[in-house]
């Protein structure tokens, strides 16, 4: 499946509807608190053993004459979300991390690794590949076999130590991310807030403060909006959650890993993080017409609905997810009998229609081990609504459906939510066979004690299935339903019972409430608001299917045995971000596309009307502008919200209207930063070289032309190098850069690089002259003023920390190597000299920080301790390490690579709790910021990188199977162009 990003890291989304915004710390950057740092700090420097290095004598500097902004600290944390990954800032208190499942000592975990680094840095003069690892190399080459993560497929750490159950569960796979409903994280994270900001730092960021309360102020009193970037009413850190549920684009419902429904992103864009406790699962078994066991399947004991039985024994039950799928088993104590219950949402590699249904399927497999014949019933409860404001004005209503087509019947409930500006109705059904009786109750009140319901269900098995709609609800009343299935479980045998959950919402506006847009599943279900019977037909009608898919995508990685486990997890389980990130997939109005795209991108303009409004999105709002001038909170300047022939930071705040008012961000400017406009044309790129589309490379190629004649004036001084401005004017918007610098002269050269490939492929030789110029030179200056003999620095400024490890220096090379480029004719960047940047980075920012048990942290000094001059600096970001380990396996480097992205994945999943809202960032104490981040999502680019060295090794192009990842066409993006089909 094509997954639709802006670059290798997934850090500029075509559609920004992010979640962090909505009553989080929205990706701000709060420092770790000015005691914990002297704390820490004076540990690192006293550990005489930490790694040093001592750089060569660096080539001469060249300084701009702007000055270095020097105004990140505690605050910048606030207010300089970057790319703002949907989350919440946390700071924390600290957890032994010997219990971590990291496989690292504790007294490791926060010092740097003992010895000096062996780092092989060959000489400039000699062969060029001498510093270069050509054979691939099985993550397991190098790595003892009784390691934990590789020789156990269903390792989970400390994550299952509560379990005591015997229970495996119905075809449970070995591979995934399991864990003990008994569980409980020890580390425990608040947000950070105000509060914890010194005095002195306050003062220092006195008039951002100010303009960022005035702006706060205005959108919550004035425009009576939710907050972009919302510091003040932040929503503490929830360790509870598991695969959400919904295709992409329909919206999403997230089912936390011990049972609750818990985050709802129905209006587009925006969540609700709400566990409705009346959503549930209730199982009920009888005995020769007696019921014998009624339990509800939550270790939840609520203050309402205290009829039903609550507080399920969680030391009997486990969690294991492999998105888009998940299953929990349970084991009845006493009982002989275990459930366990799949749950199935349709994201399917090139299927762009199951893809986009905002469906999901619970199959429960129920297995007795006992000598008696049991009736077994599962009763699946649901609110209409969620409890909030939304509900609170009365006029919902229930009534039941049945729904019987090409000989399958699928009876089930309809809850409409008839709320405005966006009206929907969810369906609660299930599949009626010639062993399974389904019954219903239409209404009861969730907010009582449910007695009513709890007895009807005790008495039978069965609910009363009453005709007929329910009365609509009352102002401040709420209503919900609940449907049974009750099967015949023999002796010794097994029986299943199905559900599906199915939501309707077609019609949809963003928070402006200016356009109407219709979701992409309406093109197969209709527009009328009636389709929730037909999806849950159709959902518990395929969804064999759907796993017969999803099996075939998944196996190849699952069955590699050179891969760990803990990989093949990360892997998949990342994913969910593709359906959950805010997602919105819309059909496109033929009156709706700008007359630019006709003029400019023709092809593009029937891949619009059949695939919608999703994947094509930046190119389209390059050529736009927006002179609106407002003030931008970090500098106060007023500047316009969007510039023609640059790359916007987002495509709207979906508070607002987003595609017709872009940039939503507001602390920089981003018309000046360096690096947007570059990941874009190497995005494109490396999508042709990937997918052979040689329509999209020519639809692209005048966009590209666009944003690099922008790029141009960043080169002050004409050597082919651009420089940066002195102040955050990048991504890494808390990190002050200054002059040529290894992070964005990098991806510059690289971009120049591809500009010239594609103007070969384009037959524009007047621009290939141009850009071939531009890239000699370049090299040269980047070698000259960057390259110190171990590793590039940071920037050229005269500050101290311009010789920083920095761990994304090799970024442009990353995209290079995806695209098939990089090396031999395409060479760029010398290969010793990545190859020993590459080293380097492992040595210190990966196994001199904590332990390294936690990923590659940003910035190293070469001393030895992390680089804390930014509040960004001394940061792991996951997605950042994730592209770097697929930097070093496409050099070579396998062993290393996995070794750094394990650290990330232990550390979120499983020490942090962190599962299904990956942070952007996380410090090695106290501190993460940015929950449910796109820019994770980079650790496919690990799995390009495996198949890419696989093929070399192999010495013949092939096509990848398996992960639907591809290299091209077997004869290149070149010999393609030049040979069209």
């Amino acid at each position: 499946m094509a997954a639709p990003e802006s670059d290798l890291e997934g850090n500029r989304g075509g559609q920004r509807t992010q979640r962090d915004n909505r009553g989080g710390a929205r990706g701000g950057f709060i420092a770790v608190a000015a005691d914990a740092a002297a704390a820490a700090a004076p540990r690192l420097h006293r550990d005489t053993s930490s790694p040093r290095l001592s750089p060569a004598p660096g080539p001469p500097r060249r300084h701009l004459t702007t000055t270095v902004t020097r105004i990140w600290t505690w605050l910048a944390r606030y207010f300089v979300p970057e790319d703002l990954g949907p989350g919440i800032t946390e700071a924390v208190g600290t957890q032994d991390p010997g219990i971590m499942g990291t496989g690292v000592p504790a007294s490791e975990q926060t010092r740097c690794a003992k010895g000096d680094p062996q780092v092989d840095c060959p000489e400039d003069a000699g062969d060029t590949e001498a510093g270069q690892v050509t054979d691939f190399e099985s993550p397991e080459d190098k790595r003892p076999q009784s390691e934990p993560g590789y020789s156990n497929p269903e390792d989970s750490g400390q994550l299952m130590a509560s379990y005591e159950g015997k229970a495996k569960g119905y075809q449970v796979p070995p591979f995934g991310w399991r864990i003990c409903l008994a569980h409980e994280f020890a580390e425990k994270r608040k947000p950070f807030n105000a509060n914890n900001v010194s005095l002195s730092n306050l003062i220092k960021h006195l008039g951002m403060g100010l303009r960022y309360l005035q702006w706060w102020y205005r959108k919550t009193q004035v425009e009576k909006k939710t907050p972009f970037i919302d510091l003040i009413n932040c929503v503490p850190l929830r360790q509870i959650y598991g695969c959400p549920l919904g295709g992409i684009g329909g919206g999403t419902i997230t089912r936390g890993w011990r049972g609750q429904f818990c985050r709802w992103q129905l209006n587009p864009g925006m969540y609700q993080h709400r566990t409705v406790i009346a959503d549930q699962f209730t199982v009920c078994l009888r005995r020769e017409g007696k019921t014998v066991y009624q339990q509800v399947l939550s270790v939840e004991r609520p203050s309402v609905l205290r009829s039903w039985n609550w507080g399920l024994c969680g030391y009997f039950a486990f969690y294991h997810a492999l998105y888009p799928r998940a299953w929990t088993v349970y084991q009845l104590p006493g009982q002989n009998v275990t459930l366990t219950c799949r749950q199935i949402t349709p994201i399917l590699p090139h299927d762009y229609q199951d893809s986009s249904l905002p469906v999901g399927v619970f199959v429960w497999d129920v297995e007795n081990e006992g000598d008696e014949a049991l009736d077994v019933s599962i009763m699946f409860s649901m609110r209409n609504g969620l409890g909030g404001g939304d509900d609170a004005i009365g006029g919902l209503w229930n009534e039941p459906f049945c729904l019987e087509r090409d000989g399958e019947t699928v009876q089930g409930l309809l809850l409409h939510h008839p709320a405005l500006p966006n009206p929907y109705t969810m369906a609660v059904a299930a599949r009626l066979t010639a062993d399974t009786t389904v019954t219903h109750i239409t209404a009861f009140d969730p907010d009582s004690t449910g007695q009513q319901v709890w007895q009807d269900l005790l008495q039978d098995g069965q609910l009363d299935s009453p005709a007929g709609r329910s009365t609509p609800s009352q102002k401040g009343a709420g209503i919900a339903g609940a449907v049974c299935v009750t099967g015949k479980l023999p002796p010794r045998g097994q029986c299943r019972l199905e559900f599906s959950l199915a939501w309707d919402m077609p019609r949809i506006m963003f928070g402006a409430k200016g356009q109407v847009y219709y979701r992409r599943y309406t093109r197969f279900f209709g527009r009328d608001g009636n389709a929730a019977p037909a999806l849950s037909h159709y959902a518990l009608c395929q969804y064999v299917d759907w796993e017969e898919k999803i099996s075939a995508w998944q196996s190849p990685v699952l069955d590699d045995r050179s891969l760990p486990a803990w990989y093949k997890s990360a892997l998949f389980n990342e994913l969910y971000f593709l359906a959950d990130g805010g997602t919105v997939w819309l059909e496109v109005p033929e009156d709706s596309l700008p007359e630019k795209l006709v003029e400019s991108m023709c092809q593009l303009r029937p891949i619009l009307r059949e695939y919608g409004r999703f994947g094509y999105l930046e190119a389209v709002a390059t050529l736009r502008e927006d002179l609106t001038r407002r003030q931008y909170l970090m500098s106060g300047v007023m500047a316009p919200v969007k510039r023609r022939n640059v790359i916007p930071h987002d495509i709207g705040d979906p508070d607002d209207e987003p595609w017709l008012r872009v940039n939503a961000y507001v602390v920089h400017d981003t018309a000046d930063w360096k690096d947007l406009n570059l990941k874009f044309v190497l995005q494109v790129y490396r999508d042709y070289y990937l997918t052979g589309d040689q329509g999209f490379l020519r639809d692209m190629w005048p966009v590209c032309l666009a944003v690099m004649e922008s790029e141009m004036k960043f080169d002050k001084d004409q050597d082919g190098l651009i420089e940066n401005g002195g102040y955050a004017d990048q991504t890494y918007d808390g990190w002050v850069t200054t002059g040529p610098s290894a992070y964005c002269g990098g991806l510059w050269l690289a971009a120049v690089a591809v500009m010239v490939q594609m103007a070969i492929l384009c037959g524009a030789h007047d621009v290939q002259d141009k850009f071939s110029s531009i890239l000699r030179r370049g090299q040269e200056a980047y070698e000259r003023l960057l390259w110190n003999g171990r590793y590039y620095n940071y920037d050229c400024s005269p500050q101290p920390q311009s010789c920083s490890i920095m761990s994304d220096q090799c970024a442009g090379q990353w995209f290079l190597r995806a695209s098939g480029l990089g090396e031999g004719d395409t060479e760029v960047f010398p290969t010793r000299h990545v190859v020993c940047a590459l080293q380097t980075i492992f040595e210190f920012n990966v196994r001199a920080f904590a332990g390294g048990a936690m990923g590659a942290v940003n910035g190293m000094q070469p001393h030895g301790v992390p680089d804390r001059s930014s509040v960004q600096s001394d940061e792991v970001w996951v997605g950042v390490v994730y592209g770097l380990a697929a930097t070093m396996i496409q050099e070579g480097l396998t062993w290393e690579g996995f070794q750094t992205a394990e650290g990330c994945y232990r550390t979120v999943w499983e020490r942090l709790g962190l599962a299904f809202q990956t942070p952007e960032a996380y410090c090695q104490q106290r501190v993460f910021r940015s929950l449910a981040y796109m820019r994770p999502l980079s650790i496919w680019a690990m799995q390009l990188a495996l198949q890419q060295q696989q093929q070399k090794k192999a010495s013949r192009p092939v096509a990848a199977h398996g992960t639907e990842l591809s290299t091209g066409p077997k004869l290149g993006p070149k010999e393609a162009m030049a040979n069209p089909k």
